[in-house]
């Protein structure tokens, strides 16, 4: 090798070490900020909460857009319930997908962690959230001005939450759910 080319190669080299030193500052950093580093609890906490409070507004948008579209039109119960799930899940996995969007990543890519980190929590929500509205008397019923169609709606998801946020913990204490999306975020 020349000179010119050992120089040129040695600064290569120096380029890539301040690189791995300022990305090892900017991850302690991050972690510090986040409590990873010296709270690791509060911070599979906080991000579990942040997980669920995440699945919950997908799921919420969606379930609320659903009952009104099916109440305004005047559809069955059936038609009502299975219209807000698939809105439910269709904008949790929207709202999971749009960060990994910005990141960058493939929809080819972004489709399976969005169904992994999803999915069960999102089922989770639908499910308690439905059956609620379900066994309250009167909720199918109710009409969009009705507090007895919007108390049993919101209820439902305050009763869900919980279970929601113990699902979301045990799978991101395994570094999977959000602990992937986690991953892409900025």
């Amino acid at each position: 090798m020349s000179h010119d080319e050992l120089h040129e190669r040695g600064a290569h080299e120096r380029r890539w070490h301040l690189a791995e030193v300022a990305g090892d500052a900017l991850v302690a950093q991050e972690e510090a900020r986040v409590g990873h580093a010296d709270r690791g609890g509060q911070s599979l906490n906080r991000l579990a909460v942040s997980a669920t409070n995440h699945c919950l507004t997908g799921c919420l948008t969606g379930e609320v857009t659903g009952m009104v579209i099916a109440t305004a039109f005047g559809w069955g119960n059936v038609a009502s319930i299975a219209v807000a799930v698939g809105l439910g899940f269709l904008f949790g996995y929207l709202f999971t997908s749009l960060p990994l969007l910005r990141a960058g990543l493939a929809l080819g890519a972004i489709v399976p962690i969005a169904l992994a980190a999803d999915t069960v929590s999102i089922a989770i929500m639908e499910l308690i959230d439905n059956l609620t509205f379900v066994l309250v008397p009167g909720a199918l019923e109710a009409g969009l001005g009705d507090l007895r169609f919007w108390l049993p709606l919101l209820g439902g998801f305050v009763i869900a939450w919980p279970f929601a946020l113990a699902v979301n913990h045990a799978m991101i204490g395994r570094g999977k759910g959000h602990a992937v999306v986690h991953e892409y975020h900025h």
